[in-house]
């Protein structure tokens, strides 16, 4: 009996120590800005769901279309219907790899340059995209932040006739995850 006690708590403790090397959250933000000739327009979603495995650098997001909120409900009514196509495109991804992960003590406290190298989708269309941000470590939370562009053209999301809308969108991401249960 003493020997299969033994043999559970190493086993559960593997799995602990295992599960320590992935980080999650549920409640991610990412938010968007774009300059347009009659109103700029700024858009923040706050349920992006996103996980990182520190031991080989993976990383993954996964956002709900939907869930981008406007300031003006006819702005998200276009947004959705006219540009992104929700019904029909419902979630964007990303996949990807932290490719300085060796540069970045997940185990001291601190702020690290990160780069990530991956395939955005948005819309139905997947493409190759970098983007440098950082990668704050406080006990045993982590920080991810960064700031990139998304062309319109490269997602095959159509502007309106009169190009109210620039082609190109800055998109903010910020995010905390924690240790994945």
């Amino acid at each position: 009996m003493k020997r299969v006690l033994i043999c559970m708590t190493v086993l559960l403790l593997v799995g602990f120590v295992k599960a320590q090397n992935k980080f999650f959250t549920k409640s991610g933000k990412i938010a968007f800005y774009s300059k347009a000739k009659l109103e700029d327009i700024e858009a923040v979603n706050k349920t992006a769901v996103a996980i990182l495995d520190i031991q080989n650098g993976d990383i993954q997001f996964s956002v709900a279309m939907k869930g981008f909120e406007f300031r003006k409900a006819l702005m998200q009514e276009h947004f959705n219907e006219n540009y992104i196509e929700s019904d029909k495109y419902p979630k964007s991804d990303f996949k990807g790899l932290i490719v300085n992960g060796g540069e970045i003590d997940f185990k001291k406290n601190g702020t690290y340059n990160a780069k990530a190298q991956g395939k955005l989708t948005i819309h139905g269309v997947t493409n190759d995209v970098e983007a440098e941000g950082k990668i704050i470590v406080n006990e045993t939370k982590l920080t991810l932040s960064t700031v990139f562009n998304v062309s319109l053209q490269d997602y095959k999301i159509k502007n309106d006739k009169m190009n109210n809308i620039s082609n190109n969108i800055k998109v903010t991401v910020d995010c905390v995850l924690e240790p994945l249960p």
